[in-house]
């Protein structure tokens, strides 16, 4: 986001940061988004996750340095706190303004940014086994990745305003299900010929192949105000492609599941509910009173063997992708409990900061968040501490479990 630099308002600068860019040796670009107050930095092809994580540190660097000059400075966050996004000039160029005389007020409350990770593919068909593999994951990375929980100068009770956002343009969130790629090519070549598109970049799915990079973009992360949690999110799903890739084919992602764990996403974040893709049947991933986890990526950050599909629909044009070969493992840890429970004797703020003092220094407890209604938040670590624990503090300082209101 380009902001500025006294009000931390959107601002209209991403002209003077793009022609700041040109010219400039930078390890990636500067480029146009459909706000003018938004700045898309965009890395080259990276040989590890790493050196993707250093390539973007140094494009906000060089996006920060380009931004001071004019009298402006850059953020990252899923959205912007309280600028209205309606507001928001739309970015000098054509595709854009014909977008949004399209799209209308669908495209101007656009004022959201993302985390787009290319990951590189030895071909077409091997693309479309990775989509469906990892589809079925991504609502627990949009949910670990959720960054944008005001909009418009309200919080939203979203923990994820973006992806809600982003729900209500043409052919968003998951794709359809394709048998093979050429049944996606002749998709988006159909829409094409009804006018409907310009090319496949005019899908704004969660995840889509993209041929002229020779890659599977992955697009449902937030965007990290942390530059290091942008590297970690990147070898979290270069390592999601690899376990898909190198494993058994997978099944079609049921999208009815990936829609409701979609929006327990947005709402919860990393305290949703989620049914589990490898055991639709068995219930749900995250269940109050269970384990929640955590992904961390352990990856030795480098690419899968890539070149592009040798083929791609309209208006696309294959090039070089990446080289090379290797794995990036990722292991799922147990570390904490999560429960929202409901307790009786809170009838004021005053008794939420009782509630609050008699948690304090309760080892193991790692939060405790409540309310005038009487829902308490609680977040723990199952070794140091348990669920008959906190509630005997709570008992000892007069609260008592109560049934949901």
């Amino acid at each position: 986001m380009i902001l500025d630099a006294e009000t931390l308002a959107l601002s209209p600068g991403v002209a003077a940061l793009v022609e700041w860019a040109e010219g400039r040796d930078l390890p990636g670009v500067l480029k146009m988004e459909l706000l003018a107050s938004m700045v898309e930095l965009a890395t080259g092809v990276c040989s590890s996750a790493t050196e993707a994580c250093e390539a973007m540190a140094a494009l906000r660097a060089c996006a920060a340095e380009a931004a001071a000059e004019n009298g402006l400075v850059v953020a990252a966050a899923g959205t912007h706190a309280f600028s209205l996004p309606t507001a928001q000039q739309i970015a000098p160029d054509p595709r854009y303004l014909e977008f949004v005389k399209y799209a209308g007020v669908s495209a101007r409350r656009q004022a959201v940014c993302g985390l787009h990770v290319h990951v590189g593919m030895a071909s077409p068909e091997t693309c479309m086994v990775a989509l469906e593999g990892v589809l079925a994951w991504l609502p627990v990375v949009l949910a670990l990745s959720a960054n944008s929980p005001f909009l418009a100068g309200e919080e939203t009770g979203l923990v994820s305003s973006r992806a809600e956002v982003l729900a209500q343009l043409p052919r968003a969130a998951a794709p359809p299900v394709f048998g093979s790629y050429e049944e996606w090519e002749a998709f988006v070549e159909r829409f094409v010929r009804l006018g409907l598109a310009d090319g496949y970049t005019r899908f704004w799915w969660d995840i889509r192949p993209h041929p002229r990079f020779g890659t599977l973009e992955i697009r449902a992360p937030d965007q990290p105000t942390s530059v290091e949690l942008t590297g970690a999110f990147a070898a979290l799903l270069q390592a999601l492609c690899a376990t898909v890739v190198e494993g058994p084919p997978p099944r079609p992602a049921q999208r009815g599941d990936y829609a409701q764990n979609r929006w327990a996403a947005l709402r919860f974040g990393p305290r949703a509910e989620l049914i589990h893709p490898g055991a639709a049947r068995a219930g749900l991933a995250g269940r109050p009173r269970a384990r929640q986890r955590r992904a961390v990526a352990g990856a030795r950050s480098e690419p899968l063997r890539g070149r592009p599909p040798a083929r791609g629909p309209a208006r696309s044009q294959p090039r070089g992708g990446r080289r090379g070969r290797g794995r990036a493992d990722a292991r799922i840890e147990a570390v904490t409990r999560s429960e929202t429970i409901q307790v009786s004797g809170i009838r004021c703020e005053r008794c939420v900061g009782r509630l609050a003092g008699a948690l304090q220094g309760h080892d193991g407890l790692e939060q405790a968040i409540a309310n005038l209604m009487g829902q308490v938040q609680l977040t723990w670590d199952d070794e140091r501490t348990s669920r008959e624990d906190i509630l005997a503090a709570l008992s000892k300082a007069g609260f008592r479990e109560a049934e949901p209101v």
